[in-house]
């Protein structure tokens, strides 16, 4: 069974950082990828930024760059959503997601096909 933890989340102020995981489980690690997303009320889910497992290539959407940084740790499961220079409209509930699609970078959230339960990160201004 796949499964995938988001946890992390927090109130910070703007400036600040923070580091969200994702423990991941129930499929073959390398052969996949893994998105962080992000939805606020009234508004689309957002792809902020995925990995491949495999090969290690990372995406950010564009304004996340900089700021963000996506890693994996294959050998304990883990991926992580370095954060930093937060600002409020980053505030958001984010969720984790695992793709086995060629074209995660993408970001459409249909080809990702199991999902964290979601952590909010709340950046008061």
């Amino acid at each position: 069974e796949v499964q995938l933890q988001a946890s992390g989340g927090g109130l910070v102020q703007a400036g600040g950082s923070l580091r969200l995981s994702c423990a991941a489980s129930g499929f073959t690690f390398d052969a996949h990828a893994i998105g962080w997303f992000r939805q606020t009320p009234g508004k689309d889910l957002e792809g902020v930024s995925c990995i491949h497992l495999g090969d290690g290539r990372k995406y950010h959407t564009a304004s996340v760059k900089g700021r963000f940084t996506i890693s994996s740790d294959n050998a304990t499961n883990m991926v992580y959503l370095q954060m930093k220079d937060l600002k409020p409209e980053d505030t958001a509930v984010y969720y984790c997601a695992v793709t086995n699609s060629g074209t995660y970078y993408y970001f459409r959230n249909y080809e990702y096909y199991s999902w964290g339960q979601g952590t909010q990160v709340t950046v008061s201004s």
